[in-house]
Parts: C-alpha cells; sequence; structure tokens
C-alpha cells in the first residue's frame, strides 16, 4: 500500500486510582495492532468532551473511523432511564464517538465499529440497546462469555450467526453462516433508520449491521480482532477491506 490511511480510534477513560495514577485514556493494543498489521496508521483520540474544535481538527486528518468494545452506552444518549444492571458508563466517550460517527457519516468516511462500536452506531444514527441482554431480551441464548483466568478466553467461540447472503458482510467473510466470539451483555433494541441488519444471533439478537447504501459502513457485535491473526482467516478480511476502503480517499 504506497499510501497509509490515518484510521480514528477513541479511547476510554481509566478513572484516577488515588496516590498512584491520574486520570488516563486508555485503548487496547490488539485492535491498534490488528489495523496497523492491515495496513493502516491508527490514530489514538483522546476523549475532549465538549472541544469540538479540537475533536474536528482530528478528524479532519482522518481517512476511516474504527469504534471498539468497551464500557455501556449511557443510556440517556438514546432517550431512557438507566436500568439496574446497565454498567459503567463513559460519558465523554459517548460523546467523542457519537459525534466522530455523524461526521464519518455525514462525511462518507469508512466506518466500522465493534462490539460497543456497533452499539454507538446504532444510537448515533437514531436506534436504542437492550441495557441488559439476559433480563431484557426473551429466550436470550449467553452473549456474556466474559474472559477470566479459569473462564472463557477471548477467541473462545460462543455461537453461531447466520448472515444476509446479499451482505457486504457475507461477500466479506465468504458464507452465510460463521461461528463467533462474544463478549457483551447489551446488544440493539431499536435499529436505526438507514442501517440494515446483516446478521442474527441464534435468538434473533442483532449481531451485524450495515449502512443500506453503497458505503463502508458496518458493526458487528463479536470481537473480530481476535480471530484475525492468520492471513488467511476471513475475519481479517474484515479490516483488510475496511483499510481498502479508507485507502480510497487517499488516492
Amino acid at each position: 500500500m504506497s499510501s497509509r490511511p490515518v484510521i480514528g480510534v477513541a479511547t476510554q477513560t481509566l478513572e484516577a486510582i488515588p496516590g498512584k495514577l491520574p486520570s488516563c485514556w486508555v485503548m487496547g493494543q490488539r485492535y491498534v495492532r490488528v489495523l496497523t498489521s492491515c495496513g493502516a496508521v491508527p490514530w489514538v483520540i483522546p476523549l475532549l468532551q465538549d472541544d469540538e474544535a479540537t475533536l474536528r481538527a482530528i478528524y479532519d486528518r482522518l481517512d476511516g473511523v474504527f469504534l471498539t468494545g468497551g464500557v455501556d452506552v449511557d443510556p440517556s444518549r438514546y432517550g431512557e432511564e438507566r436500568h439496574p444492571l446497565c454498567d459503567h458508563t463513559d460519558p465523554p466517550r459517548d460523546w467523542t464517538e457519537l459525534t466522530l460517527i455523524r461526521w464519518a457519516l455525514g462525511d462518507g468516511k469508512p466506518f466500522f465499529g465493534v462490539c460497543r462500536g456497533i452499539q454507538a452506531l446504532n444510537v448515533a444514527c437514531g436506534g436504542s440497546l437492550y441495557q441488559d441482554v439476559p433480563s431484557q431480551y426473551p429466550d436470550a441464548i449467553k452473549h456474556d462469555c466474559f474472559p477470566s483466568a479459569n473462564g472463557f478466553t477471548r477467541d473462545y467461540l460462543a455461537h453461531p450467526v447466520r448472515i444476509e447472503s446479499a451482505s457486504r458482510l457475507s461477500r466479506l467473510l465468504g458464507t452465510e453462516c460463521c461461528t463467533v466470539n462474544s463478549m457483551h451483555h447489551q446488544g440493539i433494541k431499536k435499529l436505526a433508520p438507514g442501517l440494515t441488519a446483516t446478521a442474527f444471533a441464534p435468538d434473533g439478537l442483532i449481531e451485524g449491521v450495515e449502512a443500506m447504501d453503497k458505503r463502508f459502513v458496518l458493526g458487528v457485535q463479536w470481537h473480530p480482532e481476535e480471530l484475525a491473526d492468520d492471513p488467511a482467516a476471513p475475519m481479517r478480511r474484515l479490516f483488510t477491506d475496511f483499510v481498502s476502503a479508507a485507502c480510497q480517499r487517499i488516492e
């Protein structure tokens, strides 16, 4: 790749530990390393809430936006009261990510979101979320296979997903069914206007969305970065196609 596209990756707040650590912005290395291995130049973005001028100056230098997993989206962002099982939220991250999504969609910049990223996309476009799938979604299978020392790993394949045949997702993965990892307790409730659902868990929960037009706007509920080590792995194609779409903006 002669010119490497710059991909923005919003961070998450790490609260201060009194006497040990000030407030920090953090992001998992795995996302950044996979993007880099696919030819991108990742730009890790600070959460300067309400400083729109600085965020815009960063955004204008980006060729694509990638949003990762993380804490829950605050339900006030989609007009709901907090459910007792809604977990920790990060308002500066919500503001930053929703702003980036709306700008990217308005300008046609490629967007790719995983886990929380698909949820943020849905909220930014006017949709809503189940704040706790196990308690709010009828007949839910187990989606919250979070890693632990004696339990699941991040690459644990938890359940199959059904993929719509005519979708970008099906084209990239080369299949209409695959098995994915699963580390989330929230999920899409009301699908936002302008998005189409393209992948579903066995219980019917939405696992993938795309823009209705030809723009590269893609979200998946699982964590493909954990399944992308092999250069021939289907999940890696989600990243390589995203980076290629971003590269087209600088050619």
